[in-house]
């Protein structure tokens, strides 16, 4: 009897380290697509850096200028 609890407790234990570590892999799924995801605004710097210029004739609608080119063109500049 205390052969069966005990490997009871053993494959409970065993199962919820499963879970555990499959909630670890899609957490770790899930960061890395949001750290490739494209930001909502970017800096001056971030635009130039990307190969763009800051184009402050060209205003969002949020008031806000627009990022001229390169890798995130007509991206807003905060």
């Amino acid at each position: 009897m205390r052969i069966r609890r005990i490997l009871a407790a053993v494959i409970a234990t065993a199962a919820l380290a499963g879970v555990g570590l499959a909630g670890a892999a899609t957490a770790t799924a899930t960061t890395t697509t949001a750290t490739t995801a494209t930001p909502a605004s970017l800096t001056p710097g971030e635009c130039e850096q990307g190969g763009g210029t800051v184009d402050r004739s060209n205003l969002s609608s949020a008031n806000l200028p627009t990022c001229k080119g390169g890798k995130f063109n007509g991206q807003e500049v905060d």
